[in-house]
């Protein structure tokens, strides 16, 4: 399968193109981002939602720099050779957290496949560094699969996060077109990992539609999710960022992604799932949706 630009996609349909940025909410939350020398994966993703979540004064804040070494085939973020790291991240991080009145942090990183230690060095600095606020947030971060190295996972759950999320991001079949580099026992393991050594962090992944994954291969997805200890799975509509990625295959209509929710339900999952639904999006009410039912 190929997913060129050998044929245009399905247009949008109603329930997409009703979505309108927000701009002043947009620049608003620039600003204060840029008083602390920040990135989001808001911005860096294209993400529909940012304008509503930036309203909502949250982000998701990008660490390790602004360039991945991956190239995965829906991801607009620059790759490419990462610049070094910025020993004062953590520090600005949790200062700009503090300024905006957080209470629950999202944080999450490009891969860094050149580094000794994935970048995971940087999570658990920047973890430490809300810790000492004196307010400290709740802290949810959203880490790569390290290539499988569990040591790496093992040092962020020892950091103490509140919420962990990795995110399987498509069905296994199409990991070889669009998530070239990943490997979707990876995304499972990571998952495994945290409910083995830390029951009491919430897990957490995602999953994009639209690329070409058929409603069994997705219901599949859930089950090894289950099966793998997580706890909270998005489903959000796959859009493409720029002609650059690869094309919509097809558009999940509202009442499909219910459908979802309840299939998730079945297997003991809350599943948020709908058009514009992304990983971190409204992530401290499904932190908190979890935290009641425990």
């Amino acid at each position: 399968m190929s997913f060129g630009g050998r044929a245009p996609g399905p247009l949008l349909p109603e329930w997409i193109r009703e979505r309108k940025l927000r701009l002043a909410d947009l620049h608003a939350m620039r600003r204060s981002l840029r008083e602390g020398g920040l990135a989001t994966v808001c911005e860096e993703a294209r993400c529909p939602n940012r304008s509503e979540c930036f309203g909502r004064g949250t982000a998701t804040f990008l660490i390790n720099g602004r360039t991945c070494t991956r190239n995965c085939a829906y991801c607009s973020i620059t790759h490419g050779r990462p610049d070094s790291l910025d020993p004062d991240e953590p520090e600005q991080l949790a200062a700009t957290a503090r300024r905006m009145g957080l209470g629950h942090v999202v944080i999450t990183a490009v891969d860094r496949d050149d580094l000794p230690d994935g970048g995971v060095g940087a999570f658990v600095a920047c973890l430490a560094a809300l810790r000492r606020l004196p307010e400290p947030p709740t802290v949810e971060v959203l880490t790569p699969d390290f290539r499988g190295e569990m040591a790496h996972v093992d040092a962020i759950i020892d950091a103490g996060p509140e919420v962990y999320n990795h995110n399987v991001e498509t069905v296994p079949r199409l990991y070889r077109e669009v998530r070239r580099s990943g490997r979707y026992r990876w995304a499972l393991e990571v998952i495994a990992r945290v409910a083995a050594r830390a029951p009491e962090i919430v897990r957490k992944s995602g999953l994009m539609v639209g690329l070409g994954e058929t409603e069994e291969e997705v219901l599949s997805v859930l089950h090894d999710l289950a099966g793998a200890g997580c706890q909270v799975v998005t489903i959000g509509q796959y859009l493409r960022p720029t002609p650059a990625q690869v094309e919509v295959r097809r558009y999940w209509t509202p009442e499909e992604m219910a459908e979802l929710e309840d299939a998730g339900t079945a297997l003991g999952l809350e599943v948020i799932a709908g058009p514009f639904v992304r990983s971190s999006y409204r992530a401290e009410e499904a932190f908190l949706r979890v935290a009641r039912r425990s």
